[in-house]
C-alpha cells in the first residue's frame, strides 16, 4: 500500500491525523513509521525533506522507499518506541523549514528558466546548501554564449526577480504518462516515463519555467521574495552559479548591508566614495608595509652583524619583539661563524631556536626536549625546540650546553 502524499494535493497543509501502517528500524537502531497517510515531504529533487513531528516524536528523515514513505524518529535505539501498526498520530511539519525549502525552490526554478530563455542555458545540477545554493549551468542550446560573465548573470538576475515581483502562478501537474507531459513547454527533456510531475510558473504561452520536479512550491511567484547571485565560476566545462533565494537572500542582504555600513563608518566615506577610500587606505598600509619589511631587514642585519661579533662557543640571546621567523633569519645569517652553537629564544612562546655549523642540532632536540615536556625538530644546521614554561627553556639550554662541553 503506497503512502498518500497530501503535499501534492495541498502544499500548505501542515499537519494531519494518520494510521501507521508500519514500525521497523533504521540500521543505526532509530524507529522507522510508515503511515497510510503523510504531509511530510520525502527528501528528493535536491531539496531536503521535511522536519516535525509524528505523535509528539521529532522526525529525523524522511526518505521514499518504493512507494512508501519512511519517517525515522529521533529517538535513540535504547529508548523504546510506544508506538505501534494501526496507531493514528497526529503528525506536523515544521512549517518554517517547508517555507524556507518552498521559497528557495521555487527560486531556483525561476532563475534556471531565465538562463535557458536568454543564453540556452541547460541546468544540469542542483544543490540547495546550508549557506547558499548552486546550480550547474552548461551553454549547449545557444552557440552564440560560450561563457557567463558577470553582466550575463545580473542580467539573468533582474529577470528572475521581475518574475518574482509579477507573482506569477506556480502550478504543478502530475502526469501517468510521458506522452501527456511532453505536450508542456519543458525547458529540458523529461528522464522518467511514468508518475510526473511538472511545475509551471506563470502561463504556458511564455512561462518563467516549467520543468520536471518533486519537490515544493508556493501557488505564486511573489512568495519567493527576492533572489540573490553571489558569484559565478566555470566549472567542469559549465558555469556554476551560487545564490540564494527567499528569507535567507533577505537576511544575506541585511547582514552584508551591516558590514557595508561599518566599513563607510569607519573610512568616513558614503556609497559614492567607499571603493576609493578604501583603495587610498591599501596604498597607505602598503607604504607602512614597505616601511616596515626594509626596516626589519635593516635590524636583522645589523642584529647578525653584532652577533658575529659577540660569538661565544655557546652563545645564547633572547628576543620579545621580533617574530620567530625574523630570529630565523638571523640564525641562518650566522652560517659559518658559530664555533659550537648558538641559542636564539623567541620569548612570547618559549621557542629555543638552535643553529650550529658543527653539531646535529635536529637530534639535540629529539634527544632532549622531551625530558622537559619539549616538542619540536628541525634538521642538523637548524631546529626548534618549543616548552609550555620559560624556566624549561634555560633549563634545557643548560642541559645542551654541558651536553656539548
Amino acid at each position: 500500500m503506497k503512502t498518500k502524499r497530501l503535499y501534492r494535493e495541498n502544499v500548505y497543509q501542515k499537519s494531519c491525523t494518520a494510521q501507521i501502517t508500519d514500525v521497523s528500524k533504521t540500521p543505526d537502531g532509530h524507529p522507522l513509521i510508515t503511515l497510510d497517510q503523510t504531509v511530510f515531504f520525502p527528501t528528493g529533487g535536491g531539496q531536503s525533506c521535511d522536519t516535525g513531528t509524528i505523535g509528539g516524536i521529532e522526525v529525523a528523515d524522511v526518505y521514499e522507499d518504493g512507494g512508501m514513505i519512511r519517517h525515522a524518529l529521533t529517538l535513540d535505539g535504547d529508548t523504546a518506541c510506544k508506538l505501534s501498526i494501526g496507531d493514528e498520530v497526529e503528525i506536523a511539519i515544521d512549517w518554517p523549514h517547508r517555507f524556507d525549502n518552498m521559497q528557495r525552490h521555487c527560486g531556483e526554478h525561476i532563475l534556471s528558466g531565465k538562463f535557458y530563455e536568454l543564453y540556452g542555458g541547460v541546468n544540469r545540477g542542483f544543490h540547495m546548501g546550508e549557506d547558499y545554493m548552486t546550480i550547474d549551468i552548461s551553454l549547449e542550446e545557444d552557440p552564440a554564449y560560450d561563457r557567463i560573465s558577470w553582466e550575463m548573470a545580473k542580467e539573468a538576475e533582474l529577470r528572475t526577480n521581475q518574475a518574482i515581483w509579477a507573482d506569477l502562478p506556480v502550478i504543478t501537474r502530475h502526469f501517468d504518462s510521458r506522452g501527456e507531459a511532453e505536450n508542456l513547454p519543458l525547458r529540458k527533456a523529461l528522464a522518467f516515463d511514468e508518475d510526473i510531475t511538472i511545475v509551471c510558473v506563470g502561463a504556458l504561452e511564455n512561462p518563467a519555467d516549467c520543468v520536471a520536479c518533486c519537490g515544493t512550491h508556493p501557488s505564486t511567484s511573489g512568495q519567493v521574495g527576492m533572489v540573490k547571485i553571489y558569484k559565478v565560476e566555470p566549472n567542469k566545462g559549465m558555469f556554476r552559479i551560487y545564490f540564494e533565494a527567499g528569507q535567507r537572500a533577505f537576511r544575506q542582504y541585511q547582514t552584508r548591508f551591516d558590514v557595508l555600513t561599518t566599513l563607510e563608518n569607519r573610512l568616513s566615506a558614503g556609497m559614492d566614495d567607499l571603493l576609493d577610500k578604501f583603495a587610498a587606505q591599501q596604498e597607505k598600509n602598503k607604504g607602512v608595509r614597505d616601511e616596515l619589511y626594509h626596516l626589519k631587514k635593516w635590524i636583522i642585519s645589523r642584529e647578525t652583524d653584532d652577533i658575529k661579533n659577540a660569538m661565544t662557543p655557546a652563545f645564547v640571546r633572547k628576543y620579545d619583539k621580533l617574530s620567530i621567523n625574523d630570529i630565523l633569519d638571523i640564525g641562518r645569517g650566522l652560517s659559518g661563524f658559530i664555533p659550537t652553537i648558538a641559542f636564539l629564544v623567541h620569548e612570547p612562546s618559549n621557542t629555543v631556536l638552535l643553529f650550529s655549523d658543527k653539531h646535529d642540532c635536529g637530534r639535540l632536540v629529539k634527544e632532549n626536549a622531551g625530558i622537559y615536556g619539549g616538542k619540536g625538530g628541525g634538521n642538523k644546521n637548524s631546529a626548534r625546540a618549543i616548552f609550555a614554561r620559560a624556566d624549561y627553556v634555560d633549563t634545557f639550554i643548560d642541559l645542551i650546553e654541558k651536553h656539548l662541553r
